[in-house]
């Protein structure tokens, strides 16, 4: 199963090239750029961690990009993201946010179903990776 999030997301993996031509633009419109990775793709889960610092002064694609290719090498098995943020006052909010890599193996996720009282049934998400603990979700298949 693969994780559907963000712009792109039913497209094929996006190239280094191609990443850098969507950093381009992001920058050209005055976005500030910054990088996230998690091993929990939850669609909930919203808050990934930072590698490093919001790019508010960066204006080279290249920049964003050598920081994108140290988070791969750092966190090979864990999803990354690329993130445009619009300072600008009345928006203020991520413009842009996109996958650039994701784990060998993503175990997906179960629908669970809830009887309640009545004839009330609720439904919820959760995700096999979350089986093990954080650190361990992912691993390369040996």
């Amino acid at each position: 199963m693969r994780i559907t999030q963000g712009t792109f997301s039913f497209l094929p993996e996006l190239t280094d090239e191609e990443i850098s031509l969507q950093i381009d633009y992001a920058l050209g419109q005055g976005w500030a750029c910054s990088v996230e990775f998690t091993d929990d793709p939850h669609p909930r889960n919203t808050y990934w961690e930072m590698w490093g610092l919001p790019m508010f002064d960066l204006h080279d694609a290249a920049g964003v990009l050598q920081e994108v290719k140290a988070c791969r090498a750092a966190r090979p098995q864990h999803y990354i993201k690329v993130n445009a943020f619009d300072s600008v006052r009345g928006f203020e909010t991520m413009r842009l946010s996109f996958i650039v890599n994701w784990p060998d193996e993503e175990p997906g996720f179960r629908l669970t179903r809830e009887d309640g009282p009545g004839r009330v049934q609720r439904y919820g998400l959760s995700g096999y990776a979350s089986d093990r603990p954080s650190g361990e979700r992912y691993r390369s298949p040996r």
